[in-house]
């Protein structure tokens, strides 16, 4: 399964760059594949653990703020190992045929 999120506390400004590193650090200490970009986190692995691991994101940032936002979309494909790489990589080969 692949998930994308997006993690933003409410009520601390418009500056939220230093909460949103909360949830990336513990993506990242996972140690499962992830992606960060401008506007979501996607990490893929097993239901349980990607769950398990944005359960945990969303609580490093609510720790902080009490009040989160989370914005969550899921590819569950049973079989799929490196989709987060492979999904990019089809669309390319698709752009670079013409």
């Amino acid at each position: 399964m692949i998930a994308a999120f997006s993690v933003t506390p409410i009520g601390v400004g418009e500056d939220v760059g230093e909460y949103v590193a909360e949830a990336v650090r513990v993506v990242r200490a996972s140690g499962l594949p992830n992606r960060t970009d401008a506007m979501f986190t996607s990490i893929e692995g097993d239901w349980d653990e990607v769950m398990d691991v944005i359960k945990r994101a969303v609580a490093a940032v609510e720790a902080r703020c009490g009040r989160v936002s989370l914005v969550l979309k899921a590819d569950i494909r049973r079989g799929v190992t490196d989709g987060l790489t492979s999904k990019v990589e089809t669309v390319e080969r698709h752009l670079a045929e013409g």
